[in-house]
């Protein structure tokens, strides 16, 4: 059984995804193909000049995968443009990283995930509840390591669930929480810890909810659900 891919990590993917030589029609045109990855390795190397070591850092591979990916664009790159063919930029195994407001450089690392589940693996529905949750499938990316944090005790509490949970994710060290509903006085325990929140997501799975996260479709809540 093949090797599964490294997921590796972009800052965006491509406005424009296709080149060709001038005057000439497309149908007589041999066609290659940069993978987003690839052209992820250029812009480090080539355009921001980062080292090697830094580049696999934004790219969170080794540095060995990085000079292959980043030989392998060059290579590609250079064949089209000598051989006069078409470039066409798709595909590749990556997901999107999550940068700051401030700065494109500066990538803010939010590797620990907790999402509020009615169960313990990543097939299970996110559970709305925050507080309430019955538990927290806890991510590690990029490696999708997963673990399962109990959250029954908070289910019986009269009142202070929402803080006690929250408490909860900041012992087990969770960087952001995805969960349905997250109200005012969990919000600010959360926020107080440091820990992100991104709320309003249900009716999906667990494993969805991150692969959201992960594209970048789930934005950071700057206040309570109401």
């Amino acid at each position: 059984m093949p090797r599964p891919k490294h997921c590796r990590y972009v800052s965006s993917t491509p406005s424009v995804t296709y080149f060709k030589p001038r005057g000439i029609p497309l149908r007589e045109l041999e066609e290659m193909t940069l993978s987003v990855d690839e052209l992820e390795a250029l812009r480090l190397a080539d355009m921001e000049g980062l080292t090697a070591i830094e580049a696999a850092k934004h790219m969170r591979v080794s540095r060995f995968t990085f000079g292959r990916t980043l030989a392998s664009a060059r290579r590609t790159v250079a064949q089209a443009l000598c051989l006069g063919c078409a470039l066409r930029i798709e595909g590749g195994s990556y997901a999107l990283s999550q940068y700051g407001t401030q700065t494109r450089h500066k990538e803010i690392s939010m590797q620990k995930i907790a999402v509020s589940s009615e169960g313990p693996t990543l097939d299970d529905y996110v559970d709305p509840r925050f507080g309430r949750a019955g538990g927290f499938v806890v991510v590690e990316l990029p490696d999708m390591k997963v673990d399962y944090v109990d959250n029954g005790a908070s289910q019986t509490m009269a009142m202070g669930a929402g803080i006690e949970t929250a408490e909860r994710m900041a012992r087990a060290g969770v960087e952001v929480v995805i969960s349905g509903y997250v109200g005012p006085k969990a919000f600010d325990a959360l926020t107080a810890a440091g820990i992100k929140i991104c709320q309003d997501v249900e009716g999906v799975t667990v494993r969805e909810a991150v692969e959201r996260f992960v594209r970048g479709e789930l934005p950071f809540a700057t206040a309570s659900n109401k």
